[in-house]
């Protein structure tokens, strides 16, 4: 419950930065900046733990039964 309060403490001082911009303008402001750079570290973090797993996987493929089977050496 404290960290939600803290997250809401947080947005609320943020929104006025937002509303410094001149209303004439459309522009994403600051808080857009924040979001996009929280979004972008996000997603920098999944890939990364993404490739670390990925990392752990031994995978080996099966033969494939259709398929014909290699030729052996002939023997003399």
């Amino acid at each position: 419950m404290a960290d939600m309060s803290a997250s809401y403490a947080a947005l609320t001082h943020l929104v006025p930065l937002a509303k410094e911009v001149d209303d004439s303008k459309v522009t994403p402001g600051v808080l857009g900046f924040i979001v996009f750079a929280v979004l972008a570290v996000g997603t920098w973090l999944l890939m990364k733990s993404m490739n670390r797993h990925m990392g752990k996987v031994a995978f080996e493929e099966a033969p494939d039964p259709d398929a014909a089977p290699a030729a052996e050496p002939q023997q003399k």
